[in-house]
């Protein structure tokens, strides 16, 4: 008997440690957002490395070759720490990129000259704005802190890419994304702030204030307008 009880109480034991082991584990498994996120910019990284290393081989413009290699540089240092959390996470990450991302590939493969380095300006502008939004999401939305702290650290360079994007895509002549579809703004600030900078264009348009500044000040045109009162005030005066 005392043995049979023995086993019993070493179970209970052994339940009572098991118990809080498999509520831990649950708790490490990250939600279905962070996963994504990881996946994703994984994803996005693999690409970034592969374009960056074509715009180095193919580009003509100087500045699509030297913004290459700093995206090979970054995505790699970043993806780095992709597969860090991901891996004390238990995040499984694809193997390549998308379809769509290995279609961009394929067709940057197939360019040249200046054609290549419009399309890829012009694949990278979408890119970065879509890894920021996706970015940004996962900061105000994710719950794993490891993974919220990845993408904090991941904006500030995906917004400096952007920034580059634009001045080369301006200096090509090259549409840029309008950030607004995105809501996002930080990078859309490039392409939205001259445009509510109308407060440069809307000042000098009521700059009628020259104009106007004397119609309001009507009391002095229109003193003198009456201002046949000389001739008005002795009229009075007769009677």
């Amino acid at each position: 008997m005392l043995g049979i009880k023995r086993l019993g109480l070493l179970a209970a034991l052994v339940l009572v440690g098991v118990a809080p082991a498999a509520a831990a584990q649950a708790a490490a498994q990250p939600s279905s957002q962070d996963t994504q996120y990881l996946q994703a910019i994984h994803q996005v990284n693999l690409f970034e490395i592969t374009t960056g290393e074509l715009a180095q081989q193919k580009g003509q413009n100087q500045r699509v070759k030297d913004l290459g290699k700093m995206f090979v540089t970054d995505h790699t240092q970043l993806d780095q720490t992709v597969q860090q959390t991901a891996s004390q996470l238990n995040v499984k990450l694809p193997n390549g990129p998308t379809a769509d991302q290995q279609s961009v590939i394929d067709r940057l493969n197939n360019a040249s000259g200046g054609n290549f380095d419009r399309e890829w300006v012009t694949a990278q502008l979408a890119g970065h704005l879509q890894a920021i939004q996706a970015t940004q999401t996962e900061i105000s939305q994710g719950s794993e802190q490891s993974v919220i702290q990845l993408a904090q650290t991941a904006l500030p360079t995906l917004q400096a890419h952007y920034d580059e994007l634009v001045q080369i895509a301006e200096q090509l002549g090259i549409p840029v994304p309008q950030a607004s579809a995105s809501g996002t703004p930080s990078p859309g600030a490039t392409t939205e702030s001259p445009a509510p900078g109308g407060t440069g264009t809307e000042s000098p348009a009521p700059g009628g204030t020259e104009t106007e500044s004397p119609a309001p000040g009507g009391t002095e045109t229109e003193a003198p307008a009456p201002g046949g009162g000389t001739t008005e005030n002795p009229a009075p005066g007769v009677s």
